[in-house]
């Protein structure tokens, strides 16, 4: 609604109900066509196959097993695998839950980022999470699969900006402002800000609480484990200044915490 110079009221260009950016549509549409390629397309065979040359497998980097012949991708599947994990899914389910908390946690931060950032910022997270899990579970043969870590990364960006001062999540900003612009407060600022410290005892809390259990990928009890979710989450929070194209707040300007 807007006034006139006359007093009335008249209807306005209203913002859409789902505003998602055009590159968290695109990374959720090649998750879709992945998993329904599997399911649609693949034998059982062919499917354990794509597995073992795609899907993360710390066993691949233990020098004590001799490896020649038995997994698929040779040198090269230890370099894809970092990323390539993240495009698989357990089931319809897993790919739904993800699906879900890839529209709540990337769409701001890629409106945020752009779409270039955006990217690397995904494969930087998950190869992060890859790098968590293979450190726990070295020479581990289940396949880890997922786009959780890359989640927990956009989770950990969001902290970094989301709860400031006229952010997306401040119920009392200005209307007319970008609250997925706003500037950024440094780390050891917003570390100090009790909204976040909250959201990081509860997103810790509900890790340990469901990330240690499994989900069956393939007859195989695997997950996209806790390890991988906090290796994500970590590299999000702790490198969001490298990928942020907003200027940080003016630290002169910002009230002190006491």
């Amino acid at each position: 609604m807007q006034r006139t110079p006359h007093g009335v009221r008249v209807n306005s260009p209203r913002e859409p109900i789902l505003n998602v950016p055009a590159i968290v549509i695109v990374i959720l549409a090649l998750l879709v066509a992945v998993h329904a390629v599997r399911w649609l397309l693949l034998s059982e065979e062919d499917d354990q196959l794509f597995l073992l040359t795609f899907a993360f497998l710390p066993v691949r980097y233990d020098t004590a097993i001799v490896l020649d012949g038995v997994l698929p991708g040779g040198t090269a599947a230890q370099v894809w695998t970092f990323v390539t994990y993240s495009l698989i899914h357990a089931d319809w389910t897993h790919l739904g839950f993800n699906a879900i908390w890839l529209l709540a946690f990337g769409s701001p931060v890629a409106r945020r980022f752009g779409a270039a950032r955006f990217i690397l910022f995904c494969v930087v997270t998950v190869a992060a999470g890859a790098l968590a899990h293979l450190a726990v579970h070295a020479g581990g043969r289940n396949p880890m699969v997922g786009a959780s870590a890359a989640i927990s990364g956009m989770m950990g960006a969001a902290t970094r900006f989301a709860f400031q001062q006229g952010g997306p999540l401040d119920f009392w900003r200005d209307a007319s402002r970008d609250p997925d612009r706003v500037p950024a407060a440094p780390l050891l600022v917003a570390l100090r800000n009790p909204r976040v410290v909250a959201f990081l005892v509860v997103w810790f809390g509900l890790n340990l609480l469901f990330g240690l259990g499994s989900i069956s990928i393939g007859g195989a009890e695997q997950s996209v484990a806790w390890e991988a979710h906090l290796g994500g989450f970590a590299a999000g929070l702790l490198l969001f200044s490298a990928f942020d194209p907003i200027p940080p707040a003016d630290q002169s300007l910002m009230p002190t915490l006491h």
